[in-house]
């Protein structure tokens, strides 16, 4: 039967990135049901395709516009509404009604055509939506770390009593998951997340002081949008990343491990109670774990460049410096805490990126802020959404209120 797919976030690097692995599926599945010269059907069922029925940005019109012209979805969102003039008219006569609006997140996330919603919107901003769609019982296939973080024990609540089932689609996360199908969830020793180190992996932080936006821009091994690049730089990823595997796997942040593995090769590990030690392993390409996501528990052909270990040569892996990148290690202590302290430590980290990229504080402000938001805030461990999102916007204001009074101290 066909998939029907909602993208939110479609012109980011991750959205773009599953509509090429959709029309890769589409034409495959579709040469499989072809009908062969002597009149035979190959094997493969045609109708199995996937269809788009809903895409959303926030200011990206020009490309919006061309995905709906070329996909033709039931449904497009535009959350900023200064667009929405521009979009209508790009998209003229299409078939496809157009929603504006922070709101029109939620509203195509729990449309009753859908049957798997993708989520790439970085940030807080999706957090809804994913509530909206895990109360619906779709397939969430989650591309943002966002919503766990903030909401981890709140998300799976929710995908639990309505039968959702949650995709990671974080390449690290995405390993977790695959490799934890050759055991039972009881028999997992530990996690082990893996990571590139970003451009200053092997420096220390006296060299950190002066870096540019240009250079913490520069990431070794993967081409991902600003704000998260950022946060590799920072290793602020990671520590998100261990605050999302707590709540997506059940476990405890003292059976979750950090190491930096320069290679990309390895993309997570998980260690069984016998000792033995499961890899996820392919080269660096967003487009597997967006595939997995979308054809879990079948796997497909793809577009994805095959692996040649021959090529690779070696596998080096480390242990972070946790005095020079300490958000990985404030990762760890709010992963333990849990409750509005990782609402506080994801949008505290959101806004400080924010500033850094404008130019306005120094690349180790970010982590500094971060810290003094964790150390004025009261933590809630029983905390519902509102709760949450106030602690979201108490963080936010503080870092910058912060940021004005050190700029002026300069």
């Amino acid at each position: 039967m066909n998939k029907r797919v909602v993208i939110l976030g479609s012109t980011g690097s991750i959205g773009k990135n599953a509509l090429r692995v959709i029309e890769a599926l589409n034409l495959s599945l579709k040469n499989k049901g072809r009908v062969t010269d002597d009149g035979g059907q190959r094997t493969g069922d045609a109708s199995a395709d996937y269809q788009i029925v809903a895409l959303s940005a926030h200011n990206n019109v020009e490309l919006l516009a061309e995905q709906v012209h070329k996909f033709k979805p039931k449904y497009a969102a535009i959350t900023n509404p200064q667009n929405y003039d521009r979009l209508k008219e790009l998209v003229g006569n299409a078939d496809t009604k157009i929603l504006t609006g922070p709101e029109s997140l939620i509203e195509i996330a729990q449309i009753d055509e859908a049957d798997i919603v993708l989520a790439a919107v970085v940030g807080a901003a999706g957090l809804k939506a994913v509530l909206a769609a895990a109360k619906k019982g779709r397939r969430l296939a989650i591309a943002a770390k966002e919503p766990l973080v903030i909401a981890g024990r709140l998300v799976m609540e929710t995908a639990a009593a309505n039968g959702a089932d949650i995709l990671p689609i974080d390449s690290e996360h995405s390993a977790i998951f695959q490799a934890m199908q050759a055991g039972k969830p009881d028999e997992v020793s530990k996690i082990i997340l893996t990571t590139s180190g970003g451009p200053f992996r092997n420096a220390k932080k006296e060299d950190l002081r002066n870096v540019t936006v240009e250079q913490a821009l520069a990431h070794p091994v993967w081409n991902m949008g600003p704000k998260i690049t950022i946060d590799s730089a920072t290793m602020m990823n990671k520590a998100l990343e261990v605050i999302e595997a707590r709540w997506l796997f059940d476990m405890p942040a003292d059976k979750i491990e950090v190491l930096v593995h320069p290679e990309s090769i390895i993309h997570s590990l998980v260690e069984f109670v016998d000792g033995s030690c499961i890899a996820q392993m392919s080269l660096p390409d967003m487009c597997l774990p967006i595939q997995y996501a979308l054809t879990w528990p079948r796997r497909l052909p793809g577009i994805t460049s095959r692996l040649r270990l021959d090529q690779v040569a070696k596998f080096t892996f480390a242990r972070p410096d946790l005095d020079t990148f300490k958000g990985l290690r404030l990762g760890f202590d709010v992963a333990r805490v849990g409750g509005t302290a990782a609402a506080v430590f994801n949008a505290a980290n959101e806004a400080a990126v924010e500033l850094f990229l404008a130019g306005r504080i120094k690349f180790l402000d970010i982590i500094e802020l971060v810290e003094l938001c964790l150390n004025k805030h009261s933590c809630l461990n029983s905390a519902g959404l509102d709760e949450l999102l106030e602690a979201d916007k108490w963080a936010r204001r503080l870092v910058v209120e912060s940021a004005a009074r050190r700029g002026a101290g300069r």
